[in-house]
């Protein structure tokens, strides 16, 4: 599989580590809470939960038939002659998916040293620093790592085969950008446009990405691919590293600072707005 870019603004670093998770960054009221063993919904419903997904992740779109693909293969060809299918004489065929990249939280990628900074950057598009408790030391070893934000929705252009799956997709992709965090942590969405509304829906991970696109044709309105956030909603503390959980400590507190400062201002305003009222209604 070949990764090929067709657009890569510039990174922009961060100053922690991250693995690629946090808090939720709406504005949403609605808040849900977890620890590492226990969680505040009940353990049937939990347990259902994960039957489900898992079920999910094992079921794929089914192949077509052999004459079906070929006469596929033509109609898409005829749509999209520049980046169209070849069809191999095995039955299995290769083509162009292009992945929009929505992530909203930083990467965790290894740190160069200091004589390899200056070429990375130009190829990265911006420039790398160290994590938090990371200055001063010798960014050159293995082990030291820093957090990118990477491009806000650019595409990356894939070239695959009918047979590549999700995870593989997903892992190439990772791979291309030098990403340390775990697959697990992303998951591949197809979007869909119907009645004026973008629909998102996660593929499995054995789910063929090319088949899918085959069969939507290569218009990116009827089918187009996003890689985002894993959003499992029950999070697996146990998977993650020491200096992860102490880094998602930092990230809950800025962020709760920061929300309690939007409620205070939220409030100040209220209380401006009902003193002018006061005002205008005392004789």
């Amino acid at each position: 599989m070949t990764v090929n870019a067709v657009l890569t603004p510039s990174m922009t670093s961060s100053n922690s580590m991250s693995s690629g998770y946090c808090s939720q960054d709406d504005e949403s009221e609605d808040f849900s809470f977890f620890t590492a063993k226990t969680s505040f919904f009940p353990k049937s419903k939990h347990a259902a939960k994960q039957k489900q997904a898992k079920e999910e992740e094992t079921r794929g779109t089914k192949d077509l038939p052999e004459e079906e693909v070929k006469k596929r293969i033509e109609e898409y060809n005829a749509q999209d002659s520049e980046n169209g299918m070849k069809l191999a004489s095995d039955g299995s065929y290769t083509g162009f998916i292009k992945v929009h990249l929505r992530l909203s939280r930083p990467v965790t990628v290894p740190c160069v040293d200091v004589a390899d900074s200056e070429g990375a950057s130009r190829q990265a598009g911006g420039r790398t620093q160290p994590s938090e408790g990371q200055e001063g030391t010798d960014c050159g070893q293995s082990e030291k790592r820093t957090s990118f934000y990477l491009p806000s929705d650019c595409v990356k252009q894939l070239h695959i085969r009918s047979l590549t799956t999700t995870s593989e997709v997903i892992q190439g992709l990772l791979k291309k950008f030098m990403v340390l965090d775990n697959p697990r942590k992303f998951a591949l969405y197809k979007q869909t446009h119907h009645d004026g509304q973008d629909l998102f829906q996660k593929l499995p991970l054995c789910e063929c990405p090319l088949l899918l696109r085959l069969i939507a044709g290569p218009n990116p309105v009827q089918l187009s691919f996003v890689l985002k956030e894993n959003e499992t909603g029950d999070v697996e503390w146990y998977g993650f590293s020491l200096p992860e959980l102490q880094n998602f400590l930092v990230i809950l507190e800025k962020e709760e600072a920061e929300r309690v400062r939007a409620v205070k201002q939220k409030y100040i305003a209220y209380r401006k707005k009902l003193q002018q009222a006061l005002q205008q209604h005392d004789p």
